[in-house]
């Protein structure tokens, strides 16, 4: 990967991202009386991940991205769970799903090394 510059250069931001347009797409089909329910839950927390991951790369120590990173893997677990009982409770098929749920697990293991990663740097400081 070449300079990181920007929130924008994070493979882990950019993925995020991903996954919010993907919820974006497969709510649209939920029902509508579902909108200020599950919908804006799945769209919350999917918005979430990117935006503290932007917000907390923005800050001046590595202690503070870390915790921003750590709230957005909330907001990840939480859209897993959202995503999982959808499909349990017949908002959206499993199969539909399915490519959501992929890429979280994706995100996941990205989070969690790339905490490591600056917990590890901010170690050897």
């Amino acid at each position: 990967m070449g300079e990181i510059n920007s929130y924008k250069d994070l493979r882990v931001w950019q993925t995020a991202m991903d996954i919010a347009v993907l919820v974006y797409d497969l709510t649209r089909d939920f029902p509508k009386d579902e909108l200020y329910g599950m919908t804006s839950q799945i769209r919350r927390a999917a918005v979430s991940v990117p935006a503290n991951i932007a917000e907390g790369f923005g800050r001046e120590s590595s202690g503070s991205f870390v915790s921003f990173l750590r709230v957005a893997q909330g907001s990840f677990k939480e859209l897993e769970t959202h995503l999982q009982l959808s499909a349990r409770v017949g908002l959206a098929d499993d199969q539909n799903v399915a490519p959501a749920l992929a890429q979280c697990d994706e995100l996941g293991r990205m989070l969690r090394a790339y905490i490591r990663s600056i917990q590890r740097s901010a170690d050897e400081r």
